[in-house]
């Protein structure tokens, strides 16, 4: 179709609208130009542009007159209003866009939103934003949980929480939407997005929702040109934010959707009084006070109901701002959206309620609601998950040294000890850590309890009948810190960034490690730190952290040659590239499987084991309880351990070899006997000497080998590869006959088979033995299992597609734990490919099993197991107690790529849940479940357990090493 004066109509129109950016716009007109619809036009609109912006957008135009058009606003307007306005009546396509000159659309947005479009009959669709962070090059996604599926919405009431997707920009519209709403964009006003955005949502008969990213939000490195969703120190800022939502407000009167307030106001208050919140920390007493001045008088009209869906740590900030207890603001505002920080205080009364503040509110007021916090349970969270609070103080220069006082304010009562002071006496280890891009500086410190005239405690005052503490059960400490940044290990090139301090508490095996909160009014300390040589050395500013908590922040900046060659290597472009290169080739890999090869001409040592358990996890699985047998024995041979990581779990004096390594090349090369779990790296091979036991890490539930689809589809290369590691195994236990049926086959494994259990599972089958249950008591008390209560395991296994997402824990834990009630404590253990942190609000009653690496520890200490299609089930088997099963997703997970060996039904060894009121149930009456499924869970041991004798470790070594020396 064409218009009369000859040009083609297009099927979208692109508003880019530009003020002052001549240097980005060219980039955001281009990702339109550049869209797989082609039948696009641009419509520049220049918000008369003080600097070359309008030039650029008329060459623009020259050079694709038929796609780009410009238009010159008289006067700059001061917002986006009125140049998209503009470009709304210049706009010629039936569906149109908005596009700041500073962002860019991806490459398909154009397209794939209009066949969205066209298909659903969708007044607009609307899609992902993509939030690209140019100091960092990181990515994010705007409020990822409304966009997780293709749906199709029949008006706002269906889906209230999408009036969260403000931004006008992620959007595609019918122009006679627009027309017929006379849709615009108020003047006059920042923030115009959202009331656009709220009355088309509000107006639309249907809207469309893609889950891809169609727009991506470039949020600029520079802060001396902030934008202005980033501009929220101005009041001005301020202002505009409430004038918008009062216009909204009244949108929604005059148009009869009154009823839409509450999520409206529930909006509100979630992002955009949040930004602000969170902002306060950093905000003086009197921008606070204007602050409050605009917004209480809003907030407290706002619906009830959409300020009572606030967490507990906004409405206490919200009630303190009311109240106008300013510096209170700001310790709160500290700790928002950071459960492990606490309040500086915290006071109980006598019914047992629990309020923020040193002191106590008025009872039945509106104030005690909002500062109650008795729901977060501060006094019955274990150590590694309780809240605590650290505050760096009177920080000093001393010559080379920095000097702080540590202030630790511990309402919890997390370090409480009979001493009076936390210290080793009670088993804690206390130190500030440092790294500067290599190992951490450790500076050990002790606590001395802070006394109650010294700055910053305070005494809670009870009303009479009533009982207040300072900080409940717990109290305030205070510790003298010197450190010396010319320790922190630096690497040979020198650093340059940022790092932030932690404070790390260690007690009975269980550490934590927390922020450091700098003073607020910390002024910069500079300092030089000088280097040995010619290099020259850094430039280091301690600093107050301008963003989140304000942890104390340390900046590092290399001086002398060290700087220049920094400043000069990027310049030298391709010498540069191929010197890293070159550089990473010399310590690749490759390099290291060449060398480890020409290693071979040195004789064998026959006396040097290498164990590793699962790619150098820690000391853990059976190469473990192995190695524990060539000890307890008294065997010849010399063993060293390889780590990847944390080093913790290991016994002292235990040789180590970082995986990787050259130390640990040498160590392939050299020794007799590899015993190993999961798999050495491919890119080494085995000397023909060498026995290598592989004992795996598992039975197997799901497809394994050349069964799993990246092996069965894969292309041949990464099949050769997956034979030539297989090949290397001499020896391999086999705890089954399944597993023989199954792993074996899959693999292609044709060498030697020892048919005995796993000598991991020995400790399971002896477990009633006195070094068993020490083990599990040990146990209990790091993760402080309260006295009484039994120990529910949930440790379920990763979903392929979905590692590091957090989904594979599918049981609602606070359900869970509201229905069983005192009685039992739930420990998580995610596989390790996945990730968990116990939500702050349940940490009464759950605790985090992933500081454990072996997890034998948690099956020894637990009563009963919860997993889903985890390996682990068959392990847990040879301890005789109850398994439950929790899956919610048999079918889907089934029924995937990867697959399974086993109809799960018909192997079960407990019942297959697929509600969390179903686990609950079924935990309540676990006498009787267990009862009924007495005689499958004997099946199951006899098919998948019934090699297990606990005398596996000393099978091994009698068969494998007395009997198979090289």
């Amino acid at each position: 179709m064409t218009t009369g004066e000859g040009r083609r109509t297009p099927d979208v129109s692109v508003i880019v609208i530009v003020y002052n950016d001549a240097d980005r716009l060219p980039a955001a007109v281009r990702s339109v130009l550049a869209q797989t619809l082609h039948a696009v036009e641009v419509v520049i609109v220049d918000d008369h542009s003080t600097d070359g912006s309008h030039e650029t957008a008329r060459r623009l135009a020259a050079a694709d007159p038929d796609r780009v058009r410009v238009c010159r606003l008289p006067a700059n307007s001061g917002g986006c209003s009125a140049p998209r306005n503009r470009g709304i009546e210049e706009a010629r396509a039936p569906w149109l866009m908005f596009l700041d000159s500073d962002d860019e659309l991806p490459r398909h947005a154009c397209k794939s939103l209009l066949l969205t479009a066209e298909r659903t009959g969708a007044d607009f669709v609307t899609g992902e934003v993509t939030r690209l962070y140019e100091e960092s090059g990181t990515t994010g996604l705007w409020y990822p949980d409304l966009f997780a599926d293709e749906r199709v919405v029949e008006g706002i009431r269906e889906a209230p929480e999408f009036f969260f997707d403000h931004l006008s920009t992620n959007k595609l519209y019918a122009a006679g939407f627009i027309a017929r709403h006379r849709l615009r964009f108020p003047e006059g006003i920042h923030y115009e997005d959202q009331l656009f955005s709220a009355r088309a949502f509000t107006l639309a008969r249907r809207f469309a929702v893609v889950p891809w990213p169609v727009y991506t939000w470039r949020l600029a490195a520079d802060p001396a040109r902030p934008s202005i969703s980033s501009s929220r120190h101005r009041i001005r800022n301020v202002v505009d934010r409430i004038a918008v939502a009062r216009m909204i407000d009244a949108f929604l009167a005059e148009s009869g959707n009154a009823d839409l307030r509450p999520a409206k106001d529930r909006k509100f208050l979630h992002h955009d009084f949040r930004l602000y919140l969170g902002d306060l920390a950093f905000r003086g007493p009197g921008w606070t006070a204007r602050f409050a001045a605009e917004t209480v008088p809003y907030l407290d009209g706002l619906a009830p109901e959409a300020v009572a869906s606030l967490p507990r740590d906004e409405r206490v900030c919200l009630r303190l701002l009311r109240e106008g207890r300013y510096a209170e603001v700001r310790q709160c505002a500290r700790g928002l959206g950071r459960p492990g920080i606490a309040p500086r205080h915290a006071v109980r009364d006598g019914a047992g309620r629990t309020y923020w503040g040193a002191r106590l509110p008025d009872a039945g007021t509106d104030a005690a609601a909002d500062l109650d916090i008795t729901e977060w349970r501060l006094t019955e969270q274990p150590f590694g998950g309780g809240r605590i609070r650290h505050e760096a103080e009177d920080l000093a220069p001393d010559g080379p040294l920095l000097r702080l006082r540590l202030r630790t304010h511990d309402p919890a009562g997390l370090l409480t000890d009979t001493a009076g002071t936390p210290g080793r006496e009670d088993g804690l280890t206390a130190e500030l850590w440092l790294s500067a891009g290599g190992p951490p500086l450790k500076v050990p410190f002790r606590y001395r309890r802070a006394e109650p005239d010294e700055p910053g405690t305070a005494v809670a005052a009870a009303p009479s009948g009533t009982t207040g503490t300072t900080g409940t059960t717990g109290g305030e400490y205070t510790a003298e810190i010197a450190l010396d940044p010319r320790r922190i290990p630096l690497r040979a090139k020198g650093f340059a960034g940022r790092r932030h301090p932690v404070v790390v508490l260690t007690r009975h095996g269980l550490s934590r490690r927390d922020p450091l909160l700098a003073p607020l009014d910390l002024r910069p300390l500079r300092t030089a730190l000088p280097r040995a040589g010619p290099l020259g050395g850094h430039e280091l500013r301690v600093v107050c952290e301008d963003r989140g908590a304000g942890r104390l922040e340390f900046r590092w900046r290399r001086g002398g040659a060290l700087r220049l060659a920094a400043e000069v290597a990027p310049r030298l472009g391709p010498v540069h590239r191929e010197a890293r290169r070159l550089l990473r080739r010399l310590s690749g890999p490759r390099l290291k499987a060449m060398v480890e090869r020409e290693l071979w001409r040195l004789p064998v040592d026959r006396h040097l084991v290498l164990f590793e358990a699962m790619e150098g996890a820690g000391y853990a699985d059976s190469p473990r309880y192995i190695h524990e047998e060539l000890v307890r024995r008294g065997l010849p041979y010399r063993s060293v351990w390889s780590y990847a990581g944390d080093r913790s779990s290991f016994p002292p004096g235990v040789p180590l070899v970082r995986r990787g390594s050259w130390a640990y090349v040498r160590t392939l090369a050299r020794a007799g006997f590899w015993v190993d779990s999961h798999g050495i790296p491919s890119v080494y091979a085995k000397r023909p000497e060498t026995r290598y036991l592989q004992t795996w890490h598992g039975q197997a539930l799901k497809h394994m080998g050349f069964d799993t689809p990246e092996l069965r589809l894969g292309g041949e290369e990464r099949r050769r590869i997956h034979r030539d590691m297989v090949a290397r195994w001499d020896v391999l236990i086999a705890p089954s006959e399944e597993f023989e049926r199954t792993f074996v086959r899959a693999n292609g494994y044709t060498g030697e088979l020892l048919r005995c259990g796993l000598p991991r599972n020995d400790v399971l089958v002896r477990w009633n033995e006195p070094a068993q249950r020490a083990r599990a008591a040990a146990a209990r008390d790091r993760l402080q299992i309260p006295d009484g209560h039994r120990v529910l395991l949930y440790a379920p296994t990763f979903r392929d597609g979905l590692r590091g997402s957090g989904d594979s824990i599918r049981v609602d834990l606070a359900e869970l734990a509201e229905g069983l009630g005192e009685e039992w404590t739930v420990v998580v253990r995610p596989h390790a490919y996945d990730r968990f942190a116990v939500p702050p609000e349940l940490g009464h009653a759950v605790r985090d099993g992933r500081g454990f690496t072996d997890v034998n520890d948690l099956l020894l200490a637990s009563d009963a197991l919860v997993t889903d299609y985890s390996s682990l089930m068959f392990d847990y088997a040879a301890l005789g107690r109850p398994i439950l099963l929790f899956t919610d997703d048999y079918e889907e997970y089934s029924g995937g790529s990867r697959g399974t060996y086993y109809d799960l039904p018909d192997i079960a060894p407990g019942p297959m849940l697929g509600t969390t009121a179903e686990l609950v149930a079924a935990v309540r009456d676990l006498d009787r479940v267990t009862g009924e499924w007495a005689a499958a869970y004997a099946r199951f041991r006899a098919k998948f357990a019934s090699r297990e004798t606990g005398q596996e470790s000393k099978a091994v070594v009698d068969r494998f090493f007395e009997g198979g020396a090289p």
